[in-house]
């Protein structure tokens, strides 16, 4: 009888201290819209997104700045979202929703390509410049800091002088195609382990080059 007051009293009190929005996460793959950016480099955040959203059996749905789709997994909510806005503008959308959504900044996760980066390597931080990456860009601009997490996603640099626009903008090879889907099954058990047991042990244990 004590056992159940005390569940009653102190369970409901700490159900209130810890709302929902804290277990909430926003996870955001960078990308263009339309056919034409589909299979390019530059929409690998999108790519990543939509295999998030299938392994855990959810639909995406035509929201406000974008596609997003919502699943529980271990007592934690995902947000994924698919911005609408165009690679340049994706700051508006992530703003968007955070603030609708009440999401802590340490709850934002972003994904994104970067030609910096050897092709399937991928690389979690916190803070850094944008790297000439106009979504981050935008990012910074809308929530006025630095201080989220990214997940960098190698596409490699493998372009002549002078070509860059048209290496980040141009479809996959089929030889890279073929090896997207270890990419984004790695990327989603991160995420996932990001989720549940936090930033330091996902970074520890998939920040790495993944082999192909």
């Amino acid at each position: 009888m004590f056992k159940r007051l005390f569940n009653l009293l102190f369970r409901s009190k700490s159900k209130e201290a810890h709302p929902d929005s804290e277990m909430k996460y926003l996870i955001v793959g960078l990308g263009n819209i339309g056919a034409s950016y589909e299979n390019t480099r530059h929409n690998i955040g999108f790519k990543i997104a939509d295999a998030l959203a299938a392994d855990l059996a959810v639909q995406f749905s035509s929201e406000r700045y974008g596609a997003l789709a919502t699943a529980k997994h271990k007592g934690r909510i995902y947000l994924i979202l698919k911005p609408n806005t165009f690679m340049n503008l994706s700051g508006q959308a992530i703003k968007y929703w955070m603030q609708k959504e009440k999401i802590d900044l340490e709850h934002l996760l972003v994904i994104l390509d970067d030609l910096h980066i050897d092709f399937g390597t991928v690389r979690t931080k916190l803070k850094g410049g944008s790297g000439g990456h106009n979504g981050l860009k935008s990012i910074e601009a809308e929530l006025s800091t630095v201080d989220y997490y990214r997940m960098r996603v190698g596409i490699g640099d493998s372009f002549m002088k002078g070509n860059q626009v048209d290496f980040v903008l141009g479809n996959w090879t089929d030889e890279e195609f073929s090896k997207l889907q270890l990419i984004q099954k790695h990327c989603v058990s991160a995420i996932k382990t990001f989720g549940f047991l936090g930033i330091e042990k996902m970074m520890s244990e998939f920040n790495k080059k993944i082999t192909l």
